[in-house]
């Protein structure tokens, strides 16, 4: 496939991360451990791969934090440059931010914290074949009710951006990724917040811009929340969702050097063990993420959880839907379920907490 020409890319990094607390405490939302590396990795190994070299990170919360990783880019291949938000600015307000930086006629933006399989190539041949303004992509969901939808024309034109409803026209939703021309960016008010779907798009609609849609219905995951957080890193270590960025060919589990799994232990359904962790005797670790020097005791039960760097839970404990915080100390034979969250360096005694009587 050919590399793309004249297109480079802007990633909006600055959120905050709040419903994905305690993880995002010590580090932003793109940066966490997903499938064995910093998710934004991920994202940023998908532009390379189609010949986008020139890449502008909008950083804001903990923005030091993306230039100590990646630098300049050049180990992935690319240009990166970074500009920090001082102020909360809304999404076409980012984009406007990081205006002084860009050259190209065609700017893809990205939300730094969706896992898309969206052919890249795709959406920008759609923007250029129907000389459009701006070219949303869209992806069709089998429940828009919990999201806006944005309904299109007999030719792929964008007609309405519309809030929540109980009875949406249509299945198709603003999956977070866009291409600009230059000059509709320059055109968006400076200094200030601008929301993209309650401003920025209805504006061009409403002076007759041409807004495209490319709608498909390929891989899309919003991983805002622990639960998809843990779904999405499964599903790039199964190889469901796209990555040229694994660690390891995807299968069950990828296990990253210096940690230790012991051989009774059970690892499956698409489970990550970070550097330098332990996995004891008699463990099973299911469609889970353990970050870097954790420890599993033995025979405990973990299942689509998260275990933070540093974490240790003992020996008999059951983690379900469970986050664990950098640090903290799970005692022996505590059950977690249902969605618990422990923050950092909190410590739970033997039998501590329980959602059975058989203790």
């Amino acid at each position: 496939m050919s590399e793309l020409h004249g297109v480079e890319a802007v990633v909006l990094v600055g959120g905050k991360g709040t419903r994905l607390r305690p993880l995002t405490l010590s580090a932003p939302k793109p940066m966490l451990p997903t499938a064995g590396v910093p998710f934004l990795e991920h994202l940023l190994s998908r532009i390379r791969a189609v010949g986008i070299t020139h890449v502008v990170l909008g950083t804001s919360y903990k923005a030091e934090v993306f230039q100590d990783h990646f630098g300049d880019g050049a180990k992935l291949g690319l240009e990166l440059e970074y500009v920090v938000e001082d102020v909360p600015l809304d999404t076409a307000g980012a984009i406007r931010n990081v205006a002084h930086k860009l050259r190209e006629r065609d700017v893809m933006v990205f939300n730094g914290d969706i896992l898309s399989g969206v052919d890249l190539h795709g959406i920008v041949e759609t923007h250029r074949t129907s000389e459009a303004d701006v070219t949303l992509h869209l992806v069709k969901v089998d429940d828009p009710r919990r999201f806006g939808c944005v309904p299109t024309d007999d030719e792929g034109r964008v007609t309405a951006f519309l809030e929540k409803t109980e009875n949406p026209p249509t299945d198709q939703i603003n999956a977070g990724c866009y291409v600009f021309r230059r000059e509709v960016i320059n055109e968006i008010p400076e200094g200030r917040p601008v929301s993209v779907e309650r401003e920025t798009f209805p504006g061009l609609l409403e002076r007759g811009a041409r807004v495209q849609g490319h709608v498909d219905a390929t891989y899309w995951l919003d991983l805002g929340t622990p639960a998809a957080f843990v779904q999405g890193s499964s599903d790039l270590v199964r190889g469901i969702a796209p990555s040229a960025a694994l660690p390891s060919e995807p299968g069950e589990a990828i296990v990253l050097p210096g940690a230790e799994v012991h051989e009774s232990a059970v690892l499956s359904g698409g489970t990550t063990i970070g550097a330098n962790a332990t996995v004891s005797a008699g463990a099973t670790v299911t469609a889970s993420v353990v970050f870097d020097n954790a420890v599993i005791g033995e025979n405990a039960t973990i299942e689509r959880s998260v275990l933070g760097a540093g974490s240790l839970v003992q020996a008999g404990v059951v983690l379900r839907d469970a986050v664990i915080g950098d640090g903290a100390v799970i005692g022996a034979r505590c059950e977690l379920i249902g969605g618990a969250r422990v923050w950092p360096d909190v410590v739970l005694p033997e039998a501590g907490v329980r959602f059975s009587a058989d203790a």
